[in-house]
């Protein structure tokens, strides 16, 4: 367990720590520029201590390509992923890692797989149309998450993994 704590802190402390920033990636993008900020939460049983993450974040592109940047308080780009099809990177000042697939690039980096494709729809306040759902108000359940929409109005999604470890992922949309 402690292994996976210290595997978990090692890449996000990389980050956090990386002054540098990125590279601007200018390729253009089909879709459109969702930004806000995040907080995840992973609630860990036994010994380990639960993991949560706070960053803010621009949600570029669509489900089969895109860029998702996570940034620091301040505005400073800690990491992008970039995703095409047959490409899955991860862009640090420390340079590029690939990765097999979107889960397993979220899985290295925070720990836990998270639905990115499904979050351009999720984040609208609808299903991904990629997979089924069922509705459950205030929102829906679809790949194994409850997405509660009973702040949408307020720019204010919450989705929650039903299986453990419990992971919340809260995101707070900046609306202009």
């Amino acid at each position: 367990m402690r292994r996976r704590t210290l595997a978990l802190a090692l890449p996000l402390a990389a980050l956090l720590a990386a002054c540098a920033s990125l590279p601007a990636d200018k390729q253009p993008l089909p879709g459109e520029t969702l930004s806000g900020r995040l907080a995840l939460r992973v609630d860990t049983t036994g010994e380990e201590q639960p993991r949560s993450v706070v960053a803010g974040f621009e949600l570029q592109g669509v489900a089969e390509a895109g860029r998702l940047n996570l940034s620091t308080p301040t505005g400073q780009v800690m990491a992008q992923a970039r995703w095409q099809p047959g490409r899955v990177v991860l862009v640090t000042p420390q340079g590029e890692t690939p990765y097999a697939s979107l889960d397993a690039l979220t899985r290295e980096v925070l720990g836990e797989s998270l639905p990115v494709a499904a979050l351009f729809d999720w984040l609208h306040g609808r299903p991904w149309p990629g997979a089924g759902h069922v509705a459950q108000p205030p929102g829906f359940r679809q790949l194994g998450w409850a997405v509660d929409l009973a702040r949408f109005a307020d720019d204010t999604i919450v989705a929650v993994r039903e299986s453990a470890p419990l992971v919340t992922v809260r995101v707070k949309l900046d609306r202009s």
